[in-house]
């Protein structure tokens, strides 16, 4: 029976059975990938460049871009390798890197969007207080603390999980490491200190998702209230990409983890894998551009 001291290398899920699928799958992600790249890079060099948008909105713009890239990069790369070259392997070392950074960028992200909630709010319901409350310190400090708490709940996580021994193999029905995976290879006895973790930091992030829900309902009493219709479209317009951006992040890692068994196989939990891990990063630059005429302007100054 192996156990975490035997274990070199872990194997990932592949994408299809054959080459000619692999190579296909490998053309598509790589679209997906220069996608992400190429929409999460214009908006990094837009806002830097801007001076009409180093506002706080942006500054988290900025910080959820940077996130995103981030996040796409430490899954898809290894998995578009894997498929160019036919192989399903990745090492001890390289399956606990991915774990970590996955979880930096995934939990950070998360944080970010909940501050971008938070000034959103203030921005329509606490306007005269936006300066004071939102200064650059402010925003720094914040955006420190999403940065700061997503890499401490990483590292206690990676570290937690590669500690157990594992006692099912090294095959990861995934096609990156992620922590649940992981922790179904550990020996059933061990795992129940990280689900311990785990549990606690779902807490977080509900408790993050319902400060969400909380602010937008403020909000939208707020902009119903507007007397002028051209307000009303201008905070709708503000708030409705950051809306969608976390309509799609939560809805997505819900459906993920909380799937009924029945329709649960290693093709569906391939494709909705990639839903949570690869879609977000690649359609949020596309949601924030289509509807902000800001950050729409700025674009096209940049490219002309």
């Amino acid at each position: 029976m192996p156990n975490s001291s035997s274990v070199t290398e872990f194997l990932l899920l592949a994408f299809a059975d054959t080459q000619e699928l692999q190579l296909l799958h490998f053309a598509l992600f790589l679209g997906i990938y220069l996608a992400a790249l190429l929409g999460n890079g214009l908006i990094l060099t837009a806002v830097a460049c801007d001076h009409s948008l180093h506002t706080p909105m942006y500054f988290f713009l900025l910080n959820l871009a940077l996130l995103d890239l981030g996040c796409i990069s430490s899954t898809l790369p290894k998995a578009m390798a894997n498929a160019l070259w036919d192989t399903k392997t990745i090492s001890y070392q390289g399956c606990a890197a991915q774990v970590l950074f996955f979880a930096f960028f995934f939990g950070s992200e998360f944080s970010i969007l909940t501050i971008m909630a938070y000034d959103r709010y203030v921005a329509i319901c606490k306007l005269l207080h936006y300066g004071s409350l939102l200064g650059s310190r402010a925003c720094g400090q914040m955006a420190a603390a999403a940065w700061g708490s997503g890499f401490l709940n990483a590292v206690l996580h990676t570290a937690n999980t590669f500690s157990l021994p594992l006692c099912h193999g090294n095959a990861v029905d995934h096609f990156f490491c992620e922590v649940p995976q992981i922790l179904k290879l550990s020996c059933s006895n061990a795992y129940l200190r990280e689900f311990e973790l785990l549990v606690f930091s779902f807490s977080l992030v509900f408790g993050c998702f319902v400060f969400i829900v909380v602010s937008y309902v403020q909000i939208f009493r707020a902009v119903l209230r507007m007397p002028s219709e051209q307000g009303k479209h201008k905070a709708f317009s503000t708030c409705l990409p950051h809306l969608a951006v976390v309509s799609v992040f939560v809805s997505t890692v819900l459906f993920a983890y909380l799937k009924l068994p029945s329709i649960s196989s290693p093709s569906v939990d391939l494709v909705v894998s990639v839903l949570y891990s690869v879609v977000p990063p690649a359609v949020n630059p596309l949601i924030y551009s289509m509807r902000n005429q800001e950050l729409k302007d700025a674009l096209r100054k940049l490219m002309t």
